[in-house]
């Protein structure tokens, strides 16, 4: 599956089905029903965290965009810092890994296009490429990322962080590669989807207002003035 994987998920929907400690469904039994209920919906791929991966294979057959968030004191890099988290993901099942692939410093000194490197001779699978900049996008795919996606804008010390998505992020970074873009970070709404895919992103990534029924509640809260 992992080399049909990218087509798979060609202009759909991704649903991130990841919680933190502290998130009454944090449980890989729970994160598995929200990605089957995402494949009920007409969902076209998941992003899951390593731990939940197994569990998602059971109850989904939808492709699965791995990950791992692995967190070290003295260092901004935690999605998929390491190579050693990388087979961790693989191990698991994933179809794709998806890396922090900004420039930035990670734990074990390791440097992101040898990590891309490995994950595609070593592992055999593709490589999806979180960046927050047009830079890092190139970056990204003269070391070898099958896509890049715009999920880390805003979360870099260096790339401006609005309330929605980063639009002229997409759109810059769409005219700019030839692999394919993938529009992650700050969608909430069908129409916003629908402008992305519009705009030229491959695919569409969504978590929090699908995944977060806190998150989701939270809106609608501020929303109404409470």
């Amino acid at each position: 599956m992992a080399s049909g994987a990218i087509e798979r998920i060609k202009g759909g929907l991704v649903v991130s089905c990841q919680s933190e400690e502290g998130n009454p469904f944090h449980s890989p039994e729970m994160m598995a029903r929200f990605a089957r209920s995402a494949e009920l919906g007409g969902a076209a791929g998941i992003r899951a965290k390593a731990p939940d991966i197994r569990a998602i294979k059971r109850m989904c057959s939808l492709p699965i965009l791995g990950i791992d968030k692995v967190y070290f004191e003295g260092f901004e890099v935690y999605i998929t810092p390491r190579f050693e988290d990388a087979q961790r993901i693989a191990a698991a099942g994933a179809d794709l890994i998806a890396l922090d692939a900004t420039p930035r410093p990670r734990p074990g000194g390791e440097h992101v296009a040898d990590i891309v490197r490995r994950i595609k001779e070593e592992l055999r699978l593709p490589v999806m490429a979180d960046i927050s900049t047009v830079e890092e996008a190139l970056a990204a795919e003269r070391m070898g990322a099958d896509l890049v996606a715009t999920t880390l804008s805003g979360y870099t010390s260096y790339s401006p962080r609005g309330e929605g998505p980063d639009w002229a992020l997409l759109e810059a970074i769409v005219g700019a590669v030839k692999v394919p873009v993938i529009a992650e970070g700050g969608i909430t709404s069908p129409a916003e989807a629908r402008r992305a895919i519009d705009m030229g992103a491959w695919a569409v990534v969504i978590g929090s207002a699908i995944t977060r029924p806190v998150e989701i509640t939270k809106r609608f809260v501020r929303a109404m003035g409470q």
